[in-house]
């Protein structure tokens, strides 16, 4: 029986539904919906559904696509069809991109009954795996009424979400029952989903550890190199706002030992590069993003870009990794961390908290709480060149050594689909 939380859910999400098409537009309008697919977050497929076992792969965004790409690809090789679904542009894009052939993407339906339902008739996926936390009621219970073996895989709850649910114990359960099993990333979350009503709970470590190295164009690293010739660089990666501000003082400081040093900021959103550059005020900045290059007079240069993190990491044998000042919770370190590049972040390192421990442990150092500190570890690396190549390296075994999740939720699915016994 479904809790009053989802009723009223439900009862809500029915009402809204005839706002939704005019929401969608406007949307569209700004640039937050692909306006050629809109017929596609209303439930409507723009593709066939392919022939045989269908798996259907769902991540929110970005982030989530790209850890699911390792198990869509290990799918794929079975001879599995698989259905990559997502909400937003740039993952759609980007999906379009690197989806291997085999593989389709569409947007996720907005989660009303009727999208949810068109959905689900045409696409009858055998088996979903949810990555991370995207928890829709309509499109998980419709999905789990009709059969359809789900998982949650990479599956993470923060404390702050996990407090939150706690006062709505019924309707999280509800939803959690509707998985066949979660596969949690720690001991920790996998503690929080058990208490909130999860059935079958396993830690099976993060997708996002066993992801191939960042992508990167070999021809615009060249250009870049040339660009910076040998100038020292302090790389601040994914940063977010109130962190901008305390890279830049960390520059200033650097810069009067290291009168060259070039600081290169990579937001975590790119919209934000102009606010980037005015920060900067009397530094010399330019804009990757609208043509800007590095010229021996400019001091930060915004790579206001998206999907060129491979670049930069490849640039500098250490980088600072943004959203850790803050309390966001960090973004992943074991990107940086296989291209050999160190790792320096903030406290707020709970998204990837056993990632960040397994990289500190090897390098020994990493965690810094302020301008004061990212400037000392910082400078010591300016300082020793072979110092900062090591850590680098120690920076590489500790992201080697996490793995496994990709191969263990493939048993999983095959598991779903009848392919094995194991599961």
């Amino acid at each position: 029986m479904a809790s009053l939380g989802i009723l009223a859910y439900r009862a809500l999400s029915t009402l809204i539904a005839p706002a939704v098409p005019m929401v969608l537009r406007r949307r569209g309008r700004r640039g937050k919906e692909h306006r050629d697919r809109s017929a596609e977050r209303l439930g409507h497929a723009s593709r066939p559904r392919p022939e045989g076992k269908l798996v259907w792969v769902h991540g929110a965004s970005n982030g989530e696509a790209l850890a699911a790409l390792p198990l869509i690809e290990r799918l794929v090789a079975q001879g599995v069809k698989v259905l990559m679904t997502s909400g937003t542009v740039t993952s759609a894009d980007l999906m379009e991109e690197r989806l291997p052939e085999g593989a389709v993407h569409q947007f996720v339906p907005v989660d009303t009954p009727g999208a949810t339902k068109r959905f689900l008739d045409h696409w009858r996926p055998d088996a979903g795996v949810f990555i991370d936390s995207d928890l829709w009621p309509n499109l998980i219970l419709g999905a789990h009424a009709r059969g359809i073996k789900l998982a949650q895989a990479n599956a993470r709850m923060s404390q702050r979400s996990y407090e939150g649910w706690r006062w709505a114990r019924k309707t999280i359960a509800t939803l959690l029952s509707a998985f066949d099993v979660c596969l949690a990333q720690d001991d920790e979350i996998a503690a929080r989903f058990r208490a909130l009503g999860a059935p079958d709970v396993r830690v099976v470590g993060s997708l996002k550890e066993d992801a191939p190295p960042l992508p990167f164009d070999p021809a615009k690293l060249d250009e870049l190199k040339t660009a910076i010739g040998g100038r020292p660089i302090l790389l601040a990666a994914q940063t977010h706002p109130g962190e901008d501000e305390t890279i830049l003082p960390v520059h200033d400081t650097l810069r009067t030992k290291h009168p060259d040093l070039l600081t290169i900021i990579v937001p975590r959103h790119p919209a934000r590069g102009a606010e980037i550059v005015m920060l900067c005020d009397a530094r010399k900045a330019a804009r990757r993003s609208t043509g800007g290059t590095i010229e021996a007079d400019t001091a930060v240069y915004v790579a206001d870009t998206l999907n060129e993190l491979g670049l930069f990491y490849r640039l500098t044998p250490f980088t600072f990794l943004g959203g850790t000042l803050i309390p966001r919770g960090g973004h992943n370190p074991l990107e940086p961390a296989r291209l050999h590049c160190a790792v320096m972040a903030g406290p707020h390192t709970f998204n990837s908290a056993t990632a960040y421990a397994a990289i500190f442990a090897e390098q020994g150092v990493g965690l810094v709480r302020s301008s004061t500190d990212i400037a000392s570890l910082a400078g010591s690396l300016l300082d020793d060149p072979q110092r900062a190549r090591s850590l680098g390296d120690a920076a590489a075994r500790g992201a080697a050594a996490l793995g496994g999740a990709i191969e263990k939720t493939v048993e999983v699915v095959n598991g779903f689909l009848g392919n094995n016994a194991t599961a």
